[in-house]
């Protein structure tokens, strides 16, 4: 079973009965902190609550005392995991999200492997994950030097173009495709060397017109969910292109039970074989390692030579932009309990927004970062699976 079930659901079995406070915690103010980031993870935090009659109690203060164990919805992976177990957190039942061992381990960078044995490595790196898990992500290398960048970056234009991902940007944030040598030498030049020493970088091939998928699983109030499907991009006031939602199918159960409720057709089961995949190995070669909440991303396309390629692109085990509708579903699954599937879709409208009536409503206002702003989710009940559904 997945994320450790039959240890997991022991110890939420045990604290089911211990009345708990919901907190949201800025892990980082420069992370994840906007005015409607704010505002999102508190709608997210009072539903949880709801979901499992506690209080929520507003922004997480450690100067205030509590007289109940606190359950915390942090604006980002934890990863310092001392801090995290003196805070309480020691299990999925205490947070919604993750916890690693290693402030790498919550990046990118773990997704491939290193150009050889003998390459620079943060402590704590497992060289194992990258061999479980390479039939799980496309072809590339995680480099902590610019030498060896340049090595790995040389190999994998003989594929075809390239990207250079710098390991703590996100939703594809400051990106190149390269496509020769010279081009690679003048974005690595480009790079920021200490940011490069500490965090890493990610070459990567680049795939034509990828299709995106994602997959999912989260443990909340003694249910499992997982869930697949596809996201959608959108414009931002700036007429950037940026993440506008995602359309998923969320069941009840890991993610075997996903496939077989499912039954999804060849691209979309490998996606959700990948990420099971993914998901396993970090848990096997980080034991220390969990999360409440993750979330894979998988790209598919042709390579540089014309090759069909799947790959996990990257992890997530924070709230995320697909929150919105995991949460509905959750409150879907409680409300009916012989329900077994629904799809749930979530939006982000800048601008000026049309809002359905039945929307579920997360966040709406002028962001003064972002501006107008609308985040939502519907629920698409004519799809609703339940137990007696031939």
């Amino acid at each position: 079973m997945d994320l450790r079930l039959n240890t997991v659901m022991a110890r939420m079995s045990a604290m089911r009965s211990t009345p708990r406070r919901v907190v949201t915690w800025d892990v980082r103010p420069q992370g994840y902190c906007s005015e409607h980031e704010h505002a999102t993870r508190a709608n997210f935090a009072q539903r949880l609550a709801a979901l499992q009659s506690w209080e929520f109690a507003g922004a997480y203060d450690a100067a205030q005392p509590h007289s109940a164990p606190l359950y915390f919805v942090p604006s980002d992976t934890l990863t310092d995991p001392h801090q995290a177990r003196a805070m309480g957190i020691a299990g999925v039942d205490d947070l919604f999200g993750g916890v690693v061992p290693h402030a790498f381990v919550a990046t990118k960078a773990i997704t491939h492997p290193l150009i050889g044995p003998d390459a620079v490595r943060p402590l704590g790196w497992s060289a194992r994950l990258a061999v479980e898990i390479a039939d799980a992500a496309l072809p590339g290398f995680t480099c902590f030097s610019l030498d060896e960048a340049r090595v790995a970056g040389t190999a994998l234009l003989d594929i075809g173009r390239m990207r250079l991902k710098p390991v703590t940007a996100t939703g594809g944030r400051g990106q190149q495709v390269v496509d020769s040598v010279d081009a690679l030498e003048r974005g690595l030049d480009a790079m920021d060397g200490s940011e490069f020493a500490t965090h890493g970088l990610v070459l990567e091939t680049n795939l034509e017109q990828p299709h995106t998928y994602s997959v999912g699983q989260l443990i909340v109030a003694q249910r499992i969910v997982s869930y697949c499907g596809e996201q959608r991009l959108t414009r931002n006031n700036a007429g950037e292109e940026v993440y506008g939602g995602s359309d998923l199918q969320l069941v009840r159960g890991d993610f075997d039970a996903l496939l077989a409720v499912v039954d999804p057709p060849p691209p979309l089961r490998r996606a959700i074989e990948q990420a099971r995949r993914y998901h396993r190995a970090v848990i096997d070669c980080y034991p220390d390692f969990f999360a409440s909440r993750v979330n894979y991303d998988v790209a598919q396309g042709l390579d540089g030579r014309g090759d069909w390629r799947s790959g996990v692109l990257e992890q997530s085990w924070r709230v995320g932009g697909a929150t919105g509708a995991e949460i509905a579903a959750l409150e879907a699954f409680h409300q009916d309990p012989a329900c077994q599937r629904v799809h749930a879709s979530c939006f982000e409208v800048y601008g000026a927004a049309s809002v359905p009536a039945n929307a579920i409503i997360t966040y709406q206002g002028n962001d003064p970062e972002t501006g107008p702003l609308c985040k939502y989710t519907v629920l698409n009940t004519a799809t609703t699976t339940h137990a007696d559904t031939p």
